[in-house]
């Protein structure tokens, strides 16, 4: 007699699957939102670049402002330029897509005032007219590349919130404990539940695994470290190769 061995549920399948494609994906998502986001940083830089760039045809974008706007709410959020007329620091995009800055004003000319009621607009305009390539008001690759990089992060957040939320009990720390160490800057707290949950999980629930308070803990000390890390990091190897 012939048996007929009775097939796995779908569910059963999407179960097994899950994992293998989160294990992967969201690995090589936040290399790509890395690369990306490293890439358009703003970097520090002189108004004697300013110049040089403006002189070899390179600024496709550029306005004056009083600094950045950014509550690091999110580590996929990018910081953003608070525009004013009179602001003591030049923003200015060029046209590999990076972003570059120039704080400490006031500046050697303000021909860099640009504004319909600015008094030196016509300095800034004569400046702007030398430059060969065409002035794009819009920052053209900058934003793409921007606009990239914001995507893959909220895939990336997606993919992760919903896998912990919607799919099996983590098994080293509580949903909340992985919630707030998911919070990390520059994603290290998905890696980290990448890693633990999927790439190395426990064969069972560790003992005590860490809570919600624990998770937050986490949060604070590993974000100041962090923070610290990439300080001295920006001291050492210079903005070009640690912007911010």
């Amino acid at each position: 007699m012939l048996e007929v061995s009775p097939s796995r549920p779908s569910g059963g399948r999407w179960r097994a699957v899950v994992p293998v494609v989160l294990r992967w994906g969201l690995p090589v998502l936040w290399v790509l939102w890395a690369g990306l986001a490293w890439w358009v940083e703003p970097r520090q830089s002189t108004e004697a670049q300013l110049d040089r760039d403006l002189a070899a045809g390179r600024v496709v974008s550029y306005q004056r402002s009083s600094g950045w706007a950014d509550d690091d709410a999110y580590w996929g959020s990018r910081p953003r330029v608070q525009y004013a007329a009179d602001g003591g620091m030049l923003t200015w995009t060029v046209s590999n897509g990076q972003n570059r800055y120039a704080a400490g004003g006031p500046f050697a000319s303000d021909s860099y005032t640009v504004g319909p009621d600015s008094s030196a607009s016509t300095g800034w305009d004569a400046r702007r007219a030398a430059v060969d390539d065409s002035w794009q008001a819009g920052g053209g690759t900058a934003h793409r590349i921007r606009n990239a990089a914001a995507l893959l992060a909220g895939v990336l957040t997606v993919l992760w919130l919903g896998r912990l939320i919607a799919g099996a009990p983590p098994l080293v720390g509580t949903r909340w404990f992985w919630f707030w160490v998911g919070l990390l800057p520059f994603g290290v707290g998905v890696l980290a539940w990448t890693y633990r949950e999927l790439w190395r999980p426990p064969p069972v629930p560790v003992p005590g695994r860490g809570s919600g308070w624990r998770g937050f803990g986490w949060l604070i000390l590993a974000a100041v470290g962090i923070s610290l890390l990439v300080s001295v990091a920006r001291i050492v190897f210079g903005t070009t190769v640690v912007p911010g």
